[in-house]
């Protein structure tokens, strides 16, 4: 059997440019030329001029062709793939002959009229044509082409297929045998090396129930191998005049692309004039006019409401608010309502972009390359957008479940709900990471490229880590532990490692302490291996922040007599205990190593938050405590009283400076004691306490006080001696003076 085929179609390839070149200029000559002189061109081109056609109601399957195109052209409901190579491309002929039938009737104005005249439902008519079609398609093995174009591309595979069946079944000049499931066995009882298909002779066109992937499949279909040069097979012979047959089709492709819609054009466009007509389908770039500019039309409106959405989007991340209620830097309580916002903003782009490719592709009907590329620019806007609406709606639900459990634990403090999102945003990011991941592996698969390929692209995060990333994963775990045992949580004040601070955050990766220059970010693994000290003391209560200590120590200079020491004490205590912005105070003292100093500890809880409000109580404590160490210095006077003082003075002294200090009532005596006889004076010590709250008031009691004692001695007759000072001079000094 002979089918005077072209080269293309023979050999699945394109030819050459200077081949195609040649046959362009010969299809040209063609129409010019009387038909006696194309008997010289080559036979792989055209049949032989004196070669008998066999007409394909000639052909030994016409029989059952009829047969079978009767029963699909009542009913719809079926299966077009088969058990032998014969049911299957019989079928697929017959089915895609009845849908062109249809199609080239019910896209006519006409038809149209009639319907609406005799009342006949054409939208069922349309339905029924387009689930034959569908039964047609699923014949072509369409796993060749790409995910994501996999339904347009295999359309028109189809259809170029029938269109090459007609010229393979009208150009044979022998018989045309299709084997059935019997036919099959004897042809692979007759094989070296049995297989499950067959190819139509003299063509590429192959018939195989061998498919990747289904082990089991029995069903012979079109082979992904046909599928992949259906299109260079209908590109060799589309010039070729048809031969008229029963099942011919003529038009079907050219109406396919030409119009609107999807195998038959809608009724809107039907009702443009003719004329019109003729001008919508002038060709531009393998489309259309009207198909180019109602493409431009909804590319551009989708560009400009997917523009403005996205600014929106990335307006809520600039300093100002999204709206007048909001204040130009939120607070923690309406991040949640930010971020849901986010998520409204983007998330509209996702069926604005699923309706554009719909219009382009199945209104529009974008066939071809065109169709392909903006297939992929949506596929991929869709997916990126889609992977961050994934993110965006983690990140709104981890905001919002941190508030949740806040409440639910009956706080509604600040610091809590930090120290609840340290927690729960790292895990909610994580996860919507995850599935954004999975969304791109899933877009790479669409897109085309090879699951092994995809798998590749699988393991490099694993190299990644394996290779150089082992830090990440050592902080992650490190992070986990940190969140499960808690040796330290968001608002408590520690010290990690060399650094002391707030922790602000706790991340999966690092936590974040704020010190007094800056904010230092440790690695968890860091954090985890470092010496922790927590100042802070957790309460029970879910309604107050975690108290923090405070600890002060001040040296004291010079000598200190014990009741000096003790006075530092108990001016402290005092002091501390009246304030109601420390907890537990607690106030000792401490020699140095050496014994050579004596410093002031001071260890509080105070209830702060940042660095601001602790330095200004630890900067008002401190000028207290030197205010009280003065004090407790000034407590104790030195008194000397002069030799020429007789015992009877000296015995009434006590009592005079009991007297002079008792005039103060904010001032209590002690003692006073004459405590040692020096070489030029008595030397009485007299100590009283102060019970001044302001210390600029005892200063004042104390200047009164220096002057009362001065009076009462000069009353009493009472003197304080001059310092005296004896030099002893050499006689030879003395005579040289």
């Amino acid at each position: 059997m002979q089918i005077p085929v072209p080269v293309g179609l023979m050999r699945c390839r394109r030819s050459p440019w200077w081949m195609t070149l040649v046959i362009g200029v010969l299809v040209v000559l063609q129409s010019w030329l009387p038909a006696q002189a194309v008997t010289g061109r080559t036979r792989a081109l055209l049949f032989e001029p004196n070669a008998r056609l066999i007409p394909i109601e000639q052909q030994p399957f016409y029989g059952e062709l009829v047969r079978d195109a009767g029963s699909w052209s009542d009913v719809v409901l079926g299966q077009v793939v088969g058990s032998s190579p014969r049911a299957t491309l019989l079928n697929f002929y017959a089915v895609m002959a009845e849908v062109g039938d249809r199609a080239d009737r019910l896209g006519r104005y006409s038809a149209l009229v009639e319907a609406r005249r005799d009342g006949v439902d054409r939208q069922e008519q349309i339905d029924d044509t387009n689930l034959l079609f569908d039964l047609a398609v699923r014949a072509l093995d369409a796993s060749v082409f790409p995910q994501s174009v996999r339904g347009g591309m295999a359309d028109e595979a189809a259809i170029q297929l029938k269109h090459v069946l007609d010229y393979v079944f009208t150009h044979s000049v022998e018989p045309i045998s299709i084997p059935d499931s019997a036919g099959m066995k004897a042809l692979n009882d007759q094989r070296t090396k049995p297989v499950d298909a067959w190819r139509i002779p003299g063509t590429a066109i192959t018939l195989t129930s061998d498919l990747v992937g289904d082990p089991e499949n029995s069903l012979y279909v079109f082979s992904a191998d046909t599928v992949r040069q259906i299109h260079a097979m209908y590109e060799e012979i589309k010039d070729y005049p048809p031969i008229r047959q029963p099942f011919a089709t003529p038009h079907f492709y050219h109406d396919f692309i030409l119009t609107p819609g999807y195998l038959v054009p809608p009724d809107w466009y039907l009702r443009f004039p003719r004329s019109w007509r003729s001008v919508f389908e002038i060709p531009v770039l393998d489309q259309t006019l009207f198909q180019v500019v109602c493409a431009i039309a909804v590319i551009g409106i989708y560009l400009l409401v997917a523009g403005w959405l996205i600014r929106l989007l990335v307006d809520s991340y600039r300093d100002r608010p999204l709206v007048d209620s909001l204040p130009a830097k939120p607070g923690p309580w309406v991040q949640d309502g930010i971020a849901w916002r986010r998520f409204f903003f983007i998330l509209p782009v996702l069926p604005l972009t699923r309706l554009a490719e719909y219009l382009i592709d199945d209104e529009v009907n974008f066939t071809g390359l065109p169709l392909v590329v903006v297939t992929y620019a949506f596929y991929v806007i869709w997916f990126v957008t889609a992977g961050l609406v994934v993110f965006l709606f983690f990140e709104a639900l981890g905001r919002t479940g941190s508030e949740f459990l806040t409440r639910v634990r009956g706080s509604g403090s600040e610091w809590r709900l930090q120290r609840v999102s340290s927690f729960l945003m790292p895990l909610c990011r994580a996860l919507g990471g995850l599935i954004a991941v999975a969304i791109f592996y899933r877009l790479l698969i669409l897109l085309g490229l090879p699951a092994s390929t995809v798998l590749a692209f699988s393991a490099v995060p694993g190299l990644a880590i394996g290779l150089g990333a082992s830090k990440l994963l050592g902080n992650l775990f490190a992070g986990l532990s940190i969140q499960t045992d808690r040796p330290l949580r968001v608002g408590e004040f520690c010290r990690v490692g060399d650094s002391l601070g707030y922790i602000t955050k706790i991340g999966l990766r690092s936590l974040e302490l704020q010190t007094l220059e800056s904010r230092v970010t440790i690695p968890n693994s860091i954090a985890d291996e470092a010496t922790i000290v927590n100042y802070s003391r957790r309460s029970h209560r879910p309604d107050r922040r975690p108290m923090q200590s405070l600890e002060l120590r001040l040296d004291l200079d010079g000598a200190f007599s014990p009741y000096q020491l003790e006075e530092v004490l108990h001016q402290t205590r005092r002091s501390l205990e009246a304030r109601q912005d420390l907890h537990h105070p607690l106030v000792t003292l401490e020699r140095s190593a050496d014994g050579a100093a004596q410093s002031l500890v001071v260890v509080a809880m105070v209830e702060l938050h940042g660095w601001p409000a602790y330095l200004r109580l630890r900067d008002h404590l401190l000028l207290q405590l030197e205010e009280l160490i003065e004090r407790a210095q000034l407590s104790e006077i030195a008194l000397g009283i002069a030799y020429g003082t007789t015992p009877e003075q000296l015995q009434r002294v006590p009592a005079l400076m009991q007297k002079a200090v008792e005039v103060d009532s904010e001032l209590r005596f002690l003692a006073c004691r004459l405590e040692r006889i020096a070489a030029f004076s008595y030397d009485h010590v007299l100590e009283f306490s102060s019970l001044h709250s302001e210390h600029d008031a005892f200063e004042d009691s104390l200047h009164e006080l220096n002057r009362r004692i001065i009076e009462t001695l000069a009353a009493e007759g009472i003197e304080i001696p001059f310092p005296t000072q004896t030099l002893m001079l050499n006689p030879s000094d003395a005579a040289h003076p």
